[in-house]
């Protein structure tokens, strides 16, 4: 079921999709005393750029808000925006409607907007996921160690370098990286991929490119532009994502220019099996469940941030749903290096 909230939609017809998903939550925890199936809370989403269906970051928002719909019995609204400059509107929108125990925004492009809002409204709770939005006393920010997961995928593409053959690879040491735009969460994607190549390979030449634009996550053309170039004519034949909804572009490149690609964020391998070798997971679910959980229970650490890792399995990487098959003795050795990663003895950087 979805229908347009009034106060949003006169606030800001046109320029964004709103749901206001009803509940249907199957556990006890969080129901009110009355007996009722619905947890007396309500929550709100504004997604980042790309909106849903991007198979990446904000489709990984959705599944955890609908786990906490399901589970927890809490309702929510989300928003769709089409513009960075839409954010602050909806944003205050929902804040001036007394309606949420919680708003999240949901990636970096929101965290503006949430710095400018939030000192205004300061009885309302907020979180930003994707983010490092730390200093209001009513935010909590949940940040990722992006260059970890990244770490292990280079390292398991210079893995597969080393037989070439088998994988219909050229025989060099040239690997290429399409990221949404240049700031410091994409290129932690950029320095843990480069690293973990390097970790195996000390030759690699890797290729770093970004789709930038006003729609670098939703810009497939581009992204698919980028990506043919620097397979064709180039020889970068095994190429990573962190583009978001863009990153769909590099999957088409991949199966026109018969390359192998690396998913980012959620398991993307079975949108092209058989040119898809693996994802980097990035757990942005659990994230929007654990703040949904958080709050329902009155134990939201605003005013903190939470940063998610291998250690706590916020981040990770998945060959599930993939029809290249990696060989048990490359994936004992990218554990292996996950464990040093944990321990410390690898120290990833998140700066190229």
């Amino acid at each position: 079921m979805r229908k347009m909230k009034k106060w949003l939609a006169l606030m800001v017809a046109g320029m964004m999709t709103v749901g206001l998903m009803g509940c249907s939550g199957s556990s006890d925890e969080g129901k009110k005393e009355s007996g009722s199936d619905k947890a007396d809370m309500k929550a709100a989403v504004v997604f980042g750029l790309g909106g849903l269906g991007d198979q990446s970051y904000n489709d990984l928002a959705y599944e955890g808000m609908e786990r906490a719909k399901e589970e927890l019995g809490v309702d929510y609204d989300y928003a769709e925006p089409k513009e960075v400059t839409d954010f602050e509107t909806i944003l205050r929108a929902m804040s001036d409607s007394n309606e949420y125990e919680v708003i999240i925004g949901v990636g970096f492009d929101s965290v503006d907007a949430l710095a400018s809002v939030a000192p205004d409204y300061p009885d309302q709770k907020y979180a930003s996921i994707d983010s490092s939005l730390v200093g209001g006393d009513n935010i909590v920010s949940y940040s990722c160690k992006e260059q970890e997961g990244s770490f292990l995928v280079g390292a398991l593409a210079a893995y597969m370098k080393q037989d070439a053959a088998t994988y219909g690879l050229e025989d060099n040491h040239k690997y290429g990286f399409v990221g949404a735009l240049e700031n410091d969460i994409i290129n932690h994607f950029a320095a843990g991929y480069r690293a973990g190549i390097e970790y195996v390979d000390s030759d690699a030449d890797v290729a770093i490119q970004y789709v930038g634009g006003d729609n670098p996550f939703g810009d497939t053309t581009t992204a698919k532009e980028i990506a043919t170039t620097q397979k064709g004519g180039k020889g970068y034949d095994i190429i990573f994502h962190a583009a978001g909804g863009s990153g769909l572009g590099v999957f088409a490149a991949a199966q026109e220019s018969d390359f192998i690609a690396i998913g980012a964020n959620s398991n993307q391998n079975i949108i092209d099996p058989d040119h898809i070798v693996a994802s980097m997971l990035k757990r942005v679910d659990v994230a929007a469940y654990d703040i949904v959980k958080a709050a329902l229970e009155g134990d939201l650490q605003v005013g903190s941030e939470k940063v998610l890792g291998l250690e706590d399995e916020g981040i990770g990487y998945t060959l599930d749903g993939s029809n290249i098959k990696v060989p048990e003795d490359v994936v004992e050795k990218l554990e292996e290096i996950k464990e040093k990663i944990i321990a410390g003895e690898i120290q990833v950087p998140v700066e190229l």
